[in-house]
């Protein structure tokens, strides 16, 4: 039997069902639904007595209640509502996007998001037993150069501080419900989630506020150049024993830069998009934009909705909000890997500020040239901390 005559018996026996009902719901349609499979529900959507408005002495939300009024509510074809509370907001009464949201977050978010981060460890695991820590070529000399200064330390470990709190509160929130619940119980949870939401609500302004200053502070050492294809040629010397040349940055860093500004000013927009809705919603008009681009034609899609409810926008935003903290995440523990067990003498650098001038050779060689030359014009001045 080929699948086109399946499609056809399917919606033969759906159409016979119904009507042995009388149009109304049939077994068949609630099976569809608790799988998740689309449903033919105009016997409901259609049957709001012929219009949208509902008779003089039943008006919206008062203290009669109407199949047909409440039907053209569940179907968003009442004209005009008024709501007590007069805002947009308020006249959404029933909203079937927020389904689809919590599927999704309760589904592909959390599965992926969470074997992103769980994969990412274990390949960084394994890379450790096969290449094991990048030492310093020749040993430490006992001899420093300053890296970085104490203002630019402040403002990564704000900014990484600020990011790791924000992780973990948001994997809590994420993932209480179906790991933490069956552990803790549901009390412990609810105590554990309320912190959470206050500390990612507040330390959010923290992780902006670095982000913006990582920004000002290095971009024009991170805009790439030729020598960042030496680098990637030679896997920066993590992978075998080459060295590539490099100034204050190399390309892995300047891949962890542009990934803290692009994708950790995209979650900071959208963290302000959550904390005030009504006041920067993002996804209207971007999809708006899109359409006028002709983006979804390109891709052979249909035009992207643009007559989005304020909780539509909400739930758009909260799931890219998640996405892409995760790709961020995934990035972060990669750079903590290399800053901390995966190269010697790499922590130094945002530790004490100081690093070991062999390191410095090996790892940034044209930045450590120019900096001991600066030293050499300046015999005045005193040696950096040995």
């Amino acid at each position: 039997m080929t699948p086109a005559r399946d499609v056809d018996e399917v919606e033969a026996r759906l159409i016979a069902a119904r009507q042995e009902t009388g149009g109304a719901q049939t077994l068949e349609d609630i099976l569809r639904r608790q799988e998740g499979l689309p449903i033919d529900d105009s016997f409901r959507s259609d049957n709001i007595g012929g219009d949208a408005v509902p008779p003089p002495n039943l008006a919206p939300l008062g203290t009669s209640s109407d199949p047909d009024l409440w039907r053209a509510i569940r179907y968003d074809r009442l004209e005009d509502p008024t709501v007590s509370t007069h805002t947009e907001v308020g006249a959404v009464m029933i909203q079937s996007g927020g389904m689809r949201w919590l599927e999704f977050r309760a589904g592909p978010l959390r599965t992926w998001g969470g074997w992103l981060l769980l994969g990412t460890i274990g390949l960084l695991g394994v890379f450790f037993l096969l290449r094991g820590r990048v030492r310093i070529e020749g040993g430490r000399t006992g001899k420093t150069v300053t890296r970085f200064m104490g203002f630019e330390r402040f403002v990564h470990w704000m900014t990484a501080a600020s990011f790791i709190l924000l992780a973990f509160t948001g994997i809590f929130t994420l993932f209480g419900r179906k790991f933490l619940i069956p552990i803790m119980g549901h009390e412990a949870n609810s105590i554990l989630l309320l912190g959470s939401k206050y500390i990612h609500n507040n330390v959010g302004w923290a992780f902006m506020l670095g982000v913006g200053l990582i920004f000002v502070l290095w971009v024009w050492h991170n805009i790439p150049d030729k020598l960042d294809i030496i680098w990637f040629k030679q896997f920066g010397g993590i992978v075998g024993n080459n060295h590539p040349p490099a100034k204050k940055f190399n390309a892995g860093q300047k891949m962890i830069f542009w990934s803290v500004v692009l994708f950790g000013g995209s979650i900071s927009l959208s963290g302000l998009s959550l904390l005030f809705p009504m006041d920067m919603p993002l996804f209207n008009g971007t999809f708006l934009l899109l359409n006028d681009l002709g983006v979804p034609s390109l891709l052979g899609r249909d035009p992207l909705p643009v007559a989005l409810a304020p909780q539509e926008e909400m739930q758009l935003t909260q799931l890219w909000h998640a996405i892409v903290a995760f790709v961020l995440m995934a990035i972060i523990i990669a750079h903590i890997y290399i800053g901390s067990v995966g190269m010697e003498g790499a922590f130094e650098a945002m530790g004490s500020g100081e690093v070991d001038e062999n390191w410095a050779e090996q790892h940034h060689s044209i930045w450590y040239a120019k900096k001991k030359a600066k030293e050499a014009e300046a015999p005045g001045k005193a040696h950096p901390a040995e």
